[in-house]
């Protein structure tokens, strides 16, 4: 039987649930603070960056930022920098998506979208701004310098045409066609995936210097929690209703894009989304209990219903 003093050594682990809402409001606090005040000239364009960006979405990006962040201890401001950067990049691209020379979406995160609610110049302006915030917000936090390069660097790769961009333009050009596995496959990883990808590494960098190792495997989980991330959007697209996604629903089908769904079927894409949730758990193995948060954003990701 143990004693008293066996019994205090055991940590105390945070519920998930109390996690994610602790994630979640710390960083409304530090986006809001990160953005420049609404009353600020031009306050239009800070108002609609500010409406981009707060009060709404579930934030997987800093999730997963705090979860790779808290795998190598890093600080807390240092771990809002990061997802605060990634989650300003996401915001943008969403307002830029929505507008009518790309998806011509009104309803984004049960409200409004930002060129509806502002106008299209606006919009097109506010997604222009928070993206050089989000560099800003990297540029200004403290610690080494080669990191915070590391960090800049990793972040312009994931946003550009290499990444979400390139990934966004495959999309747009794949309208009406009849893709392989393969060729969607690759479309999502540079749209969805890329950036999935920086808030793993950023919120790790956050830490320290990554070893080879410890890249790659983080680089595993990203692989397979982006591609299960896009899976399963394709799965409620094509389940679930506006009111419960927040977007308009059966907008992929009704713009004719190939997606997960549209290829393999539902039962298959829902095989897949589970495959892709194992392969998540199997890559970080090799940080055993430390990576706890990162498993549960795993099963998060593939379990969600919005």
């Amino acid at each position: 039987m143990a004693d008293a003093s066996e019994a205090v050594v055991q940590p105390l682990v945070q519920p998930f649930s109390v996690w994610v809402a602790a994630v979640q409001a710390a960083m409304e606090q530090a986006l809001s603070s990160f953005l420049p005040a609404d009353a600020s000239a031009p306050a239009v364009l800070h108002q609609a960056m500010r409406y981009a960006v707060l009060d709404g979405g579930k934030r997987v990006r800093p999730l997963l930022a705090f979860a790779a962040g808290e795998l190598f201890a890093a600080g807390q401001q240092q771990m809002q920098r990061a997802a605060a950067a990634v989650e300003m990049i996401h915001a943008y691209s969403l307002v830029h998506d929505d507008m009518p020379c790309m998806d011509d979406d009104a309803l984004r995160r049960g409200k409004p979208t930002v060129h509806v609610k502002f106008g299209q110049a606006t919009a097109l302006l506010a997604g222009d701004a928070l993206q050089a915030q989000a560099f800003l917000v990297l540029a200004e936090g403290a610690g080494d310098a080669s990191c915070k390069l590391a960090m800049v660097r990793l972040l312009a790769q994931a946003s550009g045409s290499i990444g979400m961009c390139g990934g966004q333009a495959i999309d747009l050009a794949s309208v009406g066609l009849n893709l392989s596995r393969q060729q969607l496959e690759q479309m999502h990883r540079l749209k969805t995936g890329a950036l999935l990808r920086a808030a793993v590494l950023l919120g790790a960098l956050s830490g320290k210097l990554l070893t080879v190792a410890e890249e790659q495997a983080l680089d595993r989980f990203a692989a397979a929690i982006g591609l299960a991330f896009q899976v399963v959007d394709d799965i409620l697209d094509a389940t679930a209703d506006s009111a419960t996604l927040g977007k308009t629903a059966g907008k992929d089908a009704a713009d004719n894009k190939p997606t997960y769904v549209s290829i393999l079927g539902l039962n298959a894409s829902l095989v897949l989304a589970e495959q892709l949730r194992q392969d998540a758990h199997a890559a970080i193995l090799p940080f055993g209990d430390k990576a706890h948060r990162l498993r549960e954003l795993a099963d998060l990701i593939v379990q969600r219903k919005t």
